[in-house]
């Protein structure tokens, strides 16, 4: 609780979606500290958004804890190649695809490749997400408005539906909510109320896909430092990027990946239509 950096942190802005090495300071996703006990042994599952941040985080840890993992990212090929380099090196396969989540065809390929490269699905991790910053209401275009709730919530949809062919009892789907489900910063308009619909679509799901005991469950992280953030928000604000929280600080990629990996594994296994928030003390719900 105490090793993370605190802030503030330089003042730093990227294009989107953003580049970890450039980042000050550089996000820890677990790379010395994560250590796998077979949870996933034998396992097959696919995250999007898994070139850095959160998601090399969780296919790190899957990989160290047994499991294969296709890496889905935008177009991040640099992230993309390290994080496929984590998962390699924990003796795991990696298979990277690249391209748009927010297009049904590109998010159905997606799972095929995966079915094709492993011979299963066992988890599906629904992370990859898009948001910008905007002060006024008048500032957020159609074409904004739409770009967030095709890459935030119907490529979940997408994603979903096409993976479930391919899934057995005992598989899971975790999607990644966010604190802005039930405390929507105003900036963050278009983004916050994409995350609501995830945490409704989660417990929707959940109940619809029981009787296949196939278990869906979200997790809602509070403010986390990847990449997204010195992309999509002002210098300024990345400076003093989770200090507001009780922890007084922004967690680090590696701090949610165990959520990830408890409710993809067996000991979640009467865990199903909820979410684990990993806020730094900021209630949630």
């Amino acid at each position: 609780m105490t090793d993370y950096p605190i802030p503030p942190y330089p003042e730093q802005q990227q294009p989107i979606p953003g580049r970890t090495d450039a980042m000050d300071p550089r996000p820890d996703h677990g790379e010395d500290s994560y250590v796998g006990s077979g949870l996933l042994d034998g396992r097959a599952a696919i995250v999007t958004g898994g070139d850095s941040g959160i998601g090399r985080a969780v296919a790190l840890a899957f990989a160290r804890e047994g499991a294969d993992v296709l890496i889905a990212y935008l177009d991040e090929q640099d992230d993309a190649e390290e994080t496929r380099r984590l998962v390699e090196d924990a003796g795991r396969r990696a298979v990277l695809v690249p391209g748009d989540l927010s297009d049904p065809d590109h998010a159905r390929a997606v799972v095929a490749k995966a079915a094709e490269a492993f011979g299963r699905i066992d988890v599906l991790v629904n992370n990859a997400a898009h948001q910008q910053t905007f002060e006024a209401l008048e500032d957020i275009s159609d074409g904004e408005w739409q770009r967030t709730f095709a890459t935030n919530i119907h490529a979940m949809f997408y994603l979903a539906k096409a993976a479930v062919a391919h899934m057995r009892e005992g598989s899971s789907i975790i999607n990644t909510t966010s604190i802005n489900a039930d405390k929507p910063k105003q900036t963050l308009l278009a983004y916050a109320t994409t995350k609501g619909a995830i945490h409704n679509f989660t417990a929707g799901l959940a109940q619809m896909l029981a009787e296949r005991k196939i278990r869906v469950n979200a997790v809602a992280p509070g403010p986390v430092w990847t990449p997204l953030i010195p992309s999509t928000m002002p210098a300024d604000q990345v400076k003093s990027f989770g200090q507001e929280t009780p922890l007084g600080r922004a967690a680090q990629p590696a701090e949610l990946a165990p959520a990830y990996v408890y409710l993809a594994s067996d000991r979640a296994s009467y865990v199903t239509g909820a979410t684990i928030p990993v806020t730094g003390g900021t209630p949630f719900l």
